[in-house]
């Protein structure tokens, strides 16, 4: 395991620098990149913001994208976008549907308002393209219905800017207690979907016992899904820097499997509920995850204030390059959306 840890990092040349701690009143540990990992490369210090928040303030989030390429080459984004007047929880108040050719210049050309839903609030959507239908396919979590956080799709459509904000339905919801004590999963939220290996697979946060863990679901048509394996049983554990959350980000194909990229936080991080990290694991069968990064995080902010974020992350292969566009915290504790371009050749 220690030579395929070896070869999966070696391939990707993916590292951030050792990041110095600003002051921020905060006087414990912070979130930093282990030496081990900190020299294999420097690529996540160069980026190009596409997205930032409506307001350049504390608290106003453009964040959580999730991104596809069409067959005639263009790029669509599907984002999240978040405000601090509504209250903590449900700050996410749309989903901006942007547009571009080059993935770099993005344009609005659609946004679902939570208000047209109705749902009380957003956060991480998950836009697809069916592969046979080549229709797109666009995933939304948010309390339905006054009840518990779920996953929610909109009707397919032929072009991003044609998805209805009324044909939302529930497709993925906590299930039953079975017993009065069952500590089953409560809510689930942060959809990541993609087809692979002749079916959809969705890798979802499902809260149990206020504890962020990552569940794994299939889907032959992307409207019915089942669990795979126990419905309670998360396919990555707490521990380590990843103690408080652990969470699904996305899922990279590699041609000899597939590089699971995930986010969490410890318990000695300023507020981790939001001051997050993102590392690799790596699976064969899309289930079984290995972690690859145990010593610390491999991505994590480089413009800091007293949040860390590097987060809500889809990676993408891009012309013999990896795109990772991702939720990066600025100085002032906003966030943004960042473009990373990784060469391999």
């Amino acid at each position: 395991m220690r030579y395929l840890h070896k070869l999966i990092i070696s391939i990707l040349f993916i590292s951030i620098g050792i990041i110095i701690s600003q002051d921020s009143g905060w006087k414990g540990p912070v979130p930093e990149i282990a030496a081990e990992l900190s020299t294999i490369a420097e690529n996540f210090n160069k980026y190009e913001v596409v997205l930032r928040p409506d307001k350049d303030a504390p608290e106003w989030w453009a964040g959580a994208p999730t991104v596809v390429k069409d067959d005639k080459g263009i790029f669509w984004m599907a984002a999240r976008m978040r405000s601090p007047e509504y209250p903590r929880g449900l700050r996410g108040y749309e989903i901006r549907i942007l547009k571009s050719k080059d993935g770099i210049n993005f344009n609005q050309v659609h946004r679902i308002r939570r208000e047209e839903v109705p749902i009380p609030g957003f956060e991480r959507p998950a836009l697809v393209i069916d592969p046979v239908t080549k229709k797109f396919k666009l995933y939304a979590c948010g309390p339905w219905q006054k009840g518990p956080w779920s996953i929610i799709k909109f009707d397919d459509a032929d072009d991003p800017t044609k998805i209805d904000p009324k044909s939302a339905k529930p497709v993925i919801q906590a299930p039953e207690k079975m017993y009065t004590r069952d500590a089953s999963v409560i809510e689930y939220k942060d959809p990541f979907i993609i087809h692979a290996q002749g079916k959809y697979h969705c890798y979802i946060i499902g809260y149990v016992r206020k504890n962020e863990r990552i569940f794994h679901y299939s889907s032959e048509d992307g409207e019915k899904w089942e669990p795979v394996g126990d419905i309670n049983q998360p396919v990555m554990d707490l521990s380590g820097w990843h103690n408080f959350f652990i969470r699904p980000a996305a899922v990279l194909p590699l041609g000899v499997g597939y590089l699971f990229v995930y986010e969490g936080s410890s318990t000695q991080w300023y507020d981790p509920v939001y001051n997050l990290g993102t590392g690799f694991g790596f699976t064969f069968d899309m289930h079984n995850i290995t972690d690859l990064t145990t010593a610390s995080p491999i991505a994590i902010s480089t413009t800091p204030s007293n949040f860390y974020t590097w987060r809500y992350s889809d990676w993408l292969w891009v012309d013999g390059e990896i795109w990772i566009y991702a939720e990066v915290s600025n100085e002032n504790n906003s966030n943004e959306i960042r473009l990373f371009r990784v060469p391999m050749k």
